[in-house]
């Protein structure tokens, strides 16, 4: 009996040993940063409940999954990672933009910056958003990029938080009648709204959705309160 409580605590030792082995791996200390930019400038998209994704792969590895990088809404991405050579391209049909999926070749040692170049379908410009008591004015320019792309909606939020989109927010206007490429101007009345009337802070936002899309472009968020 005395041998086999030896066996079994040497058996147990080493399995113990070894499940600390595992655990003691170095973590992930290189660190990717980059932006999504059309013509030199951030694209600003959706930053609440990882809507827009990014993937990484790594070649010659047994597991292929990609590694999911996450777009915030100024348009950047960060992501912790080991030394080594990847290949990043965007989600497939996630983002505002033409799904050419071109594949990027990063080789990551330490610190390294890439701008992912897509192409919109809309842009916008221009935008001036402006609270007067209640009443909500906004006004913008959609900039058409690619020739057949439809405008399906344009929305106006505000939200009580610096992260504003169709999701996050206590005020949302999704304008559908005559919207088109060039200048637009809406409005909204707050009136009866008891969320902006009790915000202490508000955020201002303007999207663009395209057809068969499921993400909007939208302009950087304006502090409004």
């Amino acid at each position: 009996m005395k041998s086999i409580f030896k066996y079994s605590a040497v058996i147990i030792l080493l399995l113990t040993l070894a499940a600390c082995g595992k655990d003691n791996y170095d973590a992930p200390e290189s660190i990717l940063t980059g932006k999504m930019v059309y013509n030199g400038t951030s694209i600003q998209v959706r930053g609440t409940g990882e809507a827009v994704q990014l993937q990484l792969y790594q070649r010659g590895w047994q597991k292929s999954d990609p590694i999911s990088v996450f777009v915030t809404q100024d348009g950047s991405f960060t992501a912790k990672l080991f030394d080594g050579t990847y290949y990043l391209v965007t989600r497939d049909n996630n983002g505002p933009w033409v799904n050419t999926r071109d594949t990027m070749q990063i080789e990551l040692r330490g610190t390294a910056s890439v701008d992912v170049n897509v192409t919109p379908y809309f842009t916008i410009s221009g935008e001036n958003i402006t609270l007067s008591g209640n009443t909500l004015n906004a006004s913008f320019t959609v900039n058409r990029v690619v020739s057949d792309a439809k405008l399906e909606k344009v929305y106006l939020v505000l939200s009580k938080t610096q992260f504003a989109d169709e999701v996050n927010n206590i005020f949302r206007s999704d304008i559908t009648d005559n919207v088109a490429a060039g200048a637009g101007n809406v409005s909204a009345d707050l009136s009866g709204n008891n969320d902006v009337a009790n915000a202490k802070t508000l955020y201002g936002r303007i999207g663009i959705k395209t057809e068969g899309t499921e993400q909007a472009v939208w302009s950087p968020v304006v502090k409004l309160k």
